[in-house]
Order: structure tokens, then C-alpha cells, then sequence
């Protein structure tokens, strides 16, 4: 696996027990990462819990990667459905318009997915960043509470 270019923060390790773990020796950063990784945190948690720029991860990603000392763990990723932008859609449209699906079509791409790849845990970026669009406050806050409730409805 080749972690030295793209997008490196979403990506999930475990730990491999090797028998000559006594082999190689390890810095004091590749070791800290090396205790964070518990297949769950991806790397931009681990990064901010012990204080170490993605730079630095990148470089000791690589490190432990070339000892195996790691693996990457497959991470399912929910995406936003259909129902969710359709309210979305209608909710902006009640503030803005009709030029509410041009916004969150542009929203969309502005935050680096197409429609049917948004991952669902972005969904609240998602609203805040079609907000701002949204002048009148009142109407901002009512599409904001709106849409806080559907994605407590969708467990998002």
C-alpha cells in the first residue's frame, strides 16, 4: 500500500504481532502511532491525540507499513441516500428557491464528492455549508433545525 501521495486521514490501521518484533527498532513517533492504532481511530484522530502532523504520520505510515507492522483495516463508509437530498433539496428550496439543487449540486462538489458517494457522517458539513447561502436568519435557523432533526431521524 502506497501512502506517500492523496488523502491519507480517513484511512484505519490495526497493529500485526510479529514474532521478531525484537528485530527492528522503532523511534519514539513510530511508536506512539504504533499504540494508537486499534483499527477503529482513523489517522487524522490518532494525529490530533498525540499532537503529530499528518507529514510526520504519512512518513511513519510508511515506516510500519514497510516492517508490517500494520495493516490497513477496510472501513464502510454509509452514504447519504436519495430521500436525505430530496429533503435537503426541498427544505433549501423553501429558503432559497429553485436555485437550492444548483447550490447543493455545487455544495457537493466544493466538498469533494458527487451526489450518490456523500458519506453520511459529513452530513451536518453538508447542511452547515448550504446554510450559509441562506440571508435571512430566521429562515437559516429554520432550515437548520429542520434539517438537524432528519439527520437524527436517519441516524447519520
Amino acid at each position: 500500500m502506497d501512502i506517500s501521495s492523496g488523502n491519507i486521514l480517513a484511512l484505519v490501521f490495526r497493529r500485526v504481532v510479529r514474532e521478531d518484533i525484537g528485530e527492528f527498532s522503532l523511534d519514539s513517533n513510530m511508536l506512539r502511532v504504533l499504540m494508537e492504532l486499534d483499527g477503529k481511530q482513523n489517522l487524522s484522530e490518532i494525529a490530533k491525540k498525540i499532537n503529530v502532523d499528518m507529514s510526520e504520520i504519512r512518513k511513519v505510515m510508511s515506516k510500519l507499513l514497510q516492517l508490517k507492522l500494520v495493516k490497513p483495516v477496510r472501513v464502510t463508509v454509509s452514504m447519504l441516500d436519495e430521500d436525505f437530498l430530496e429533503y435537503l433539496q426541498a427544505q433549501l428550496s423553501l429558503a432559497l428557491g429553485p436555485i437550492a439543487e444548483v447550490i447543493i449540486e455545487d455544495a457537493l462538489n466544493d466538498l469533494g464528492h458527487q451526489r450518490t458517494q456523500f458519506p453520511s457522517s459529513r452530513a451536518a458539513e453538508l447542511v452547515d455549508f448550504v446554510a450559509r447561502e441562506i440571508q435571512r436568519e430566521e429562515k437559516m435557523d429554520q432550515f437548520k433545525q429542520d434539517m438537524v432533526n432528519k439527520i437524527k431521524e436517519k441516524g447519520y
